[in-house]
């Protein structure tokens, strides 16, 4: 079961998600991320399983700036993995 608390100070977006994360999940993420802040950090300390959809919208995610805190060793290798087969 997926989690989302949202902490705003200033003009950070900090998104602690926790639990499970599957692809049809992504789009609530995104509507939480969407305010005017300029700074986005998804806090993923409590992330227990994601699948490929979700790992593609992550790395669009650090691409487009957003800040993956606490990231688990198994998504950052998977992650960098799926960044050196799309090259």
């Amino acid at each position: 079961m997926l989690r989302i608390e949202k902490d705003c100070e200033g003009c950070v977006t900090r998104l602690r998600v926790s639990g499970r994360i599957q692809s049809d999940e992504i789009g609530s993420i995104r509507s939480e991320m969407n305010d005017d802040c300029t700074r986005k950090v998804l806090d993923l300390k409590e992330v227990t399983l994601v699948d490929l959809g979700v790992v593609q919208f992550l790395i669009n995610c650090e691409d487009m700036g957003v800040e993956l805190a606490q990231c688990p060793p198994y998504v950052r290798e998977w992650i960098l993995r799926e960044r050196a087969v799309g090259l």
